[in-house]
Protein backbone atom coordinates (compact mmCIF):
# COMPACT_ATOMS: atom_id res chain seq x y z
CA UNK A 1 0.00 0.00 0.00
CA UNK A 2 1.58 3.39 -0.76
CA UNK A 3 2.25 5.92 1.73
CA UNK A 4 -0.82 8.55 1.18
CA UNK A 5 0.76 12.10 -0.32
CA UNK A 6 -0.55 15.02 2.30
CA UNK A 7 -1.13 18.73 1.28
CA UNK A 8 -0.28 21.21 3.99
CA UNK A 9 -2.22 24.44 5.19
CA UNK A 10 0.58 26.44 7.18
CA UNK A 11 0.78 29.61 9.20
CA UNK A 12 3.66 31.61 9.27
CA UNK A 13 4.20 34.21 11.91
CA UNK A 14 6.60 37.35 11.10
CA UNK A 15 8.65 38.72 13.76
CA UNK A 16 9.00 41.73 11.77
CA UNK A 17 5.47 43.44 11.51
CA UNK A 18 3.82 40.64 13.94
CA UNK A 19 1.63 39.51 11.28
CA UNK A 20 0.28 35.83 9.65
CA UNK A 21 1.05 34.49 6.03
CA UNK A 22 -1.23 31.85 5.44
CA UNK A 23 -0.37 29.15 2.77
CA UNK A 24 -0.58 25.75 1.26
CA UNK A 25 1.79 23.51 -0.37
CA UNK A 26 2.14 19.56 -0.93
CA UNK A 27 5.92 20.04 0.29
CA UNK A 28 6.15 21.83 3.45
CA UNK A 29 9.83 21.55 4.53
CA UNK A 30 10.60 22.42 1.24
CA UNK A 31 8.49 25.47 1.45
CA UNK A 32 9.46 26.72 4.47
CA UNK A 33 13.10 26.74 3.15
CA UNK A 34 12.19 28.83 0.77
CA UNK A 35 10.16 31.57 3.01
CA UNK A 36 13.07 31.44 5.27
CA UNK A 37 15.55 32.32 2.50
CA UNK A 38 13.78 34.69 1.38
CA UNK A 39 12.38 32.67 -1.94
CA UNK A 40 8.72 34.03 -1.65
CA UNK A 41 7.48 37.65 -2.98
CA UNK A 42 4.78 37.82 -0.13
CA UNK A 43 7.17 36.99 2.80
CA UNK A 44 11.07 38.33 1.99
CA UNK A 45 10.53 41.23 3.48
CA UNK A 46 8.76 40.62 6.46
CA UNK A 47 11.88 37.91 7.69
CA UNK A 48 12.16 36.44 9.85
CA UNK A 49 9.07 33.82 9.84
CA UNK A 50 8.24 31.39 12.12
CA UNK A 51 6.14 28.65 11.59
CA UNK A 52 3.34 28.36 14.20
CA UNK A 53 0.81 26.47 12.92
CA UNK A 54 -0.26 23.80 10.46
CA UNK A 55 -2.90 21.25 9.29
CA UNK A 56 -2.16 18.28 7.05
CA UNK A 57 -5.01 16.93 4.52
CA UNK A 58 -5.08 13.91 2.20
CA UNK A 59 -7.01 16.15 0.08
CA UNK A 60 -5.47 19.00 -1.98
CA UNK A 61 -8.98 20.68 -2.11
CA UNK A 62 -10.17 20.49 1.21
CA UNK A 63 -6.71 22.45 1.99
CA UNK A 64 -6.92 24.92 -0.53
CA UNK A 65 -10.90 25.52 1.33
CA UNK A 66 -9.00 25.52 4.77
CA UNK A 67 -6.37 27.89 3.39
CA UNK A 68 -9.05 30.14 2.31
CA UNK A 69 -11.02 30.24 5.65
CA UNK A 70 -7.92 31.14 7.39
CA UNK A 71 -7.24 33.81 5.10
CA UNK A 72 -10.85 35.34 6.09
CA UNK A 73 -11.67 37.83 9.10
CA UNK A 74 -13.50 34.80 10.56
CA UNK A 75 -11.03 32.30 9.99
CA UNK A 76 -8.01 34.58 10.90
CA UNK A 77 -9.95 35.40 14.49
CA UNK A 78 -10.48 31.61 15.02
CA UNK A 79 -6.73 31.23 14.49
CA UNK A 80 -5.92 33.93 17.02
CA UNK A 81 -8.77 32.28 19.44
CA UNK A 82 -6.73 28.61 18.86
CA UNK A 83 -2.96 30.37 19.48
CA UNK A 84 -3.79 32.74 21.91
CA UNK A 85 -1.12 31.33 24.76
CA UNK A 86 1.55 31.04 22.32
CA UNK A 87 0.92 34.94 20.91
CA UNK A 88 0.63 36.00 24.41
CA UNK A 89 4.20 35.42 25.02
CA UNK A 90 5.75 37.13 22.41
Amino acid sequence: MATPSFYYVYVLLSFKDNKFYIGSTPDLKRRLKQHSSGQVDSTKNRLPVKVIFYEAYLNKYDAFRREDYLKSSKGKTALRNMLKEHLKTR
